[in-house]
């Protein structure tokens, strides 16, 4: 077979074709693409109603049989296309300062360079415990969080940070470029506080600069582990495609009920995933 030139060969050196389109280890069966699908649905529909969808997707992917950093990356597929929808769609709205966006997603670039880079490097058993690490303080987190209440989320007019209170939040991007680039689980936990508090950002805007932040990095990231590593490019688009429909289904449907018992079966696969990931992984 005659060597790849130009393009295809860009496409061979960023791993496209180290992975689920001829690698025998990815070539996976029909229906786990149908639970990948499945699973997209309902991270997309949990993140919009309660958040933690990357929780649920990368412990799958785990039990799947694909490797830790590549399940890793093979989860940034879908958080690209989840945000770039909502970047589109908060656009769509009205809603979008991007001169803001480009500059706090900017700073969080090295971060995410570096993050993605050690992501790749952490193998086997090391990073299923970083990650039950990872999802035990999300839970601490979000069980803490129950006890507040929120804030009415009312819109205010624009404030464009500047100062210190600028400076200190481009600082602080860079921390969680890295860890958006490293594992991505829980980001918005970090980041949005960062947004509200720091920089002083209404919980409308904060939302539309979030998307398009982790958007931007997750570009970066992703190119990253695609070249160091086999990505499942495959696997990755079925979870994208329902990680999609899921978050339209959840904005769309606007389920009140549900939350809470969503709430409950999150936590109970969370514990369930985090046993799984301390007490019986591979050493692969």
């Amino acid at each position: 077979m005659a060597e790849p030139t130009g393009t295809l060969r860009l496409l061979e050196r960023a791993g496209f074709f180290n992975n689920a389109l001829n690698n025998p280890e990815y070539m996976s069966p029909l229906w786990e693409y149908a639970v990948l699908f499945g699973i997209g649905l309902i991270a997309g529909f949990v993140n919009v109603l309660a958040g933690g969808g990357s929780m649920i997707t990368v412990p799958v992917m785990v039990f799947l049989g694909l490797p830790g950093p590549i399940a890793n990356g093979t989860n940034r597929i879908a958080i690209l296309v989840q945000n770039l929808v909502a970047v589109v769609t908060f656009f769509r709205k009205g809603l979008s300062d991007f001169k803001l966006s480009l500059i706090l997603m900017a700073c969080t670039l090295p971060g995410a360079v570096i993050g993605a880079w050690a992501g790749t490097q952490l193998r086997g058993d090391w990073f299923n415990r970083t990650l039950a690490v990872v999802m035990v303080l999300m839970l601490v987190s979000m069980w803490a969080k129950k006890g507040l209440k929120p804030k009415a989320n009312v819109p205010s007019p624009a404030v464009e940070p500047k100062g210190k209170r600028l400076l200190w939040g481009c600082l602080l991007m860079t921390g969680i470029g890295f860890y958006g680039g490293f594992i991505q689980i829980g980001v918005s936990l970090i980041l949005m506080p960062v947004l509200n508090r720091v920089l002083g950002i209404d919980l409308v805007r904060v939302n539309m600069h979030k998307v398009f932040i982790i958007f931007g990095y997750t570009i970066v990231a992703l190119s990253i582990y695609a070249w160091k590593l086999d990505i499942a490019w495959l696997l990755g688009c079925a979870l994208a495609v329902g990680n999609g429909i899921g978050g339209w289904a959840g904005a769309t449907m606007s389920i009140k009920r549900g939350e809470q018992f969503i709430q409950i079966l999150l936590n109970v696969a969370l514990v369930v995933f985090i046993i799984k990931l301390l007490l019986f992984s591979g050493s692969g």
